[in-house]
C-alpha cells in the first residue's frame, strides 16, 4: 500500500514563503499526475496547483504567479513552493497523486498552513 505523506506547514507572517514537501513511500511521481489542494473548515477543498506526467501545470488563479509546483522522481518526493503568502492562503494543504490509467489515487492526511502576523 502506497502512502504519501506532507510535511512543511506552519505558520508564516503575510508577504513570507514555506515549502511544502509530500513524500511517497514509493516512487510513483513519475507515473502519476500531481497535485495540491487546499481546504478550509465550513467550505469545499480546492485544487491550486497540478501537474502532469509530462510536466505540463495548472494552478488556481488565485495562486498564479506566487505558487510552484515541483517533484523530484529521484526522492519521490513533490513540493509545493508558496510565496507572497496572503491570509486567505491559511488552510489545511494535501497532496494528492493519480494514475489516469487506472484512476487509482493516494490523498496525504494533510499540512496546516497559517498565514498571521
Amino acid at each position: 500500500q502506497v502512502e504519501i505523506t506532507e510535511s512543511g506547514g506552519g505558520l508564516v507572517e503575510p508577504g513570507g514563503s514555506l515549502r511544502l514537501s509530500c513524500a511517497a513511500t514509493t516512487n510513483i511521481f513519475s507515473i502519476y499526475d500531481i497535485s495540491w489542494h487546499r481546504q478550509v473548515p465550513g467550505q469545499q477543498r480546492e485544487r491550486v496547483a497540478y501537474m502532469h506526467t509530462s510536466g505540463r501545470t495548472e494552478y488556481a488563479d488565485s495562486v498564479e504567479g506566487r505558487f510552484t509546483i515541483s517533484r523530484d522522481n529521484a526522492k519521490a518526493t513533490m513540493y509545493l513552493q508558496m510565496n507572497a503568502l496572503l491570509p486567505n492562503d491559511t488552510a489545511v494543504y494535501y497532496c494528492k497523486a493519480k494514475r489516469i490509467l487506472n484512476g487509482v489515487e493516494y490523498w496525504g492526511k494533510g499540512t496546516l498552513v497559517t498565514v498571521s502576523s
